[in-house]
């Protein structure tokens, strides 16, 4: 199966989904944070390993204690995606947390002061 076959996306896009109903939904761990998100997978074409890229909203020490909880749960959720994906092989998952969200709020907080800024500029410059 090549890398960015259809057959390799679709499964890709079905990981994603189970992963995040699973966290959702599945995990009791209360080191979890609530507002967690699987924003993106990358299934090997052998089927033999899955990154997991995780967002999480909130502070460092909850994106850390979220980390753990899943590097902990990760025979758990690996066992229950097998249970409701009929895949080839089950992937071994590895979590990595994914920023760009935040990475995307804060560009998008300094283009707004930007752009006050300048139309502070323009108003003074136009008395």
């Amino acid at each position: 199966m090549r890398k960015n076959s259809i057959k390799h996306v679709r499964i890709n896009q079905a990981v994603q989904k189970e992963l995040g109903n699973i966290i959702r939904n599945e995990v009791k761990d209360p080191r979890v944070g609530i507002l967690t998100s699987v924003t993106a997978v990358d299934v090997a074409t052998d089927l033999k390993t899955c990154k997991v890229y995780i967002s999480v909203l909130g502070d460092t020490a909850a994106k850390l204690d979220t980390k753990t909880a899943l590097d902990n749960a990760e025979g758990f959720i690996r066992r229950a995606l097998a249970s409701n994906l009929n895949l080839r092989n089950t992937p071994k998952l590895t979590f990595i947390m994914d920023d760009s969200i935040e990475y995307g709020v804060n560009m998008s907080e300094m283009i707004d002061k930007v752009i006050s800024h300048d139309e502070e500029s323009n108003d003074k410059s136009a008395e």
